[in-house]
């Protein structure tokens, strides 16, 4: 592995605590040109220490997620688009399994003008976004918690999860690879959403598209499990594919600054 410069180094510890870069940002703090930033972001990729997404790039992933605090910046805009999108499919008098990450959390937030919801969650944070709603009901599987999230993993929370049937099931996961595996990186979080897949009536996928260019060692499932992806950009074709050889909706959640202006608007992609 080549040597970084300084500067290269900066990048990556800035990345690493906030999850993302972008270009135009490192150009104003580094009083340098865009060109040079480019260069070093490829340099960096070429390390395969970090990965080139539209406008910067993220910490490549390897066997370790990013932590949570810093999960929580990567592609915010877009969770929060693609948080309403999803929330927009759940219909009032629903029920609905959550499982644990900061995009499923955005879903949450989008929820709170519902009525008649039953949630069934392993993400305390979540719970904590909507309990305060008396038109919402929130069941927590119990479990040992997470200290860096939140989460509640173990068989405690999978056995609970298992004594429900619901309508919905709201997913996340850390990675997507071009076979359509659905991936992340604790095994015990894992078991929960296999529970969680398992036993819901229909799955909606949620996924901003840094997630197609990251890898994680732990599989949860397949695409083909999934009955709606909901994302803010293009999928890759092998995903596309995929997504049209099992009738998988797939809908591009619009955030404010997409080039259509449109706020949070979902758009369904036909499918074959």
């Amino acid at each position: 592995m080549a040597a970084l410069t300084n500067r290269q180094n900066e990048i990556l510890n800035i990345a690493r605590v906030s999850g993302r870069v972008t270009v135009e940002d490192l150009v104003r703090r580094f009083e340098v040109s865009a060109q040079t930033i480019r260069k070093d972001l490829n340099d960096l990729c070429d390390q395969r220490v970090m990965t080139r997404v539209h406008g910067g790039a993220i910490v490549a992933s390897g066997v370790e997620n990013l932590a949570y605090e810093a999960r929580r910046f990567v592609a915010m805009e877009e969770k929060r688009a693609i948080g309403a999108a999803a929330a927009a499919l759940i219909p009032n008098g629903s029920s609905l399994f959550i499982n644990i990450g900061t995009t499923t959390e955005e879903v949450a937030n989008a929820l709170t003008a519902h009525e008649d919801l039953l949630v069934i969650t392993n993400n305390l944070n979540v719970a904590m976004q909507l309990y305060r709603y008396p038109r919402i009901e929130v069941i927590v599987a119990g479990g040992n918690v997470r200290r860096g999230d939140g989460a509640v993993v173990g068989l405690s929370a999978i056995n609970m999860i298992t004594e429900f049937k619901v309508d919905y099931a709201i997913i996340g996961v850390s990675a997507i690879d071009e076979t359509g595996a659905l991936l992340d990186f604790d095994y015990r979080e894992v078991q929960a959403a296999q529970a969680i897949l398992a036993n819901a009536r229909k799955v909606i996928l949620v996924t901003d598209s840094t997630k197609f260019h990251r890898g994680a060692p732990v599989r949860i499932g397949h695409l083909s499990q999934v009955q709606v992806l909901v994302t803010d950009g293009s999928i890759p074709a092998a995903m596309q594919a995929i997504c049209e050889g099992h009738g998988i909706e797939v809908i591009k959640a619009l955030t404010q600054t997409s080039e259509t202006d449109a706020v949070s608007a979902p758009t369904t992609v036909p499918n074959a």
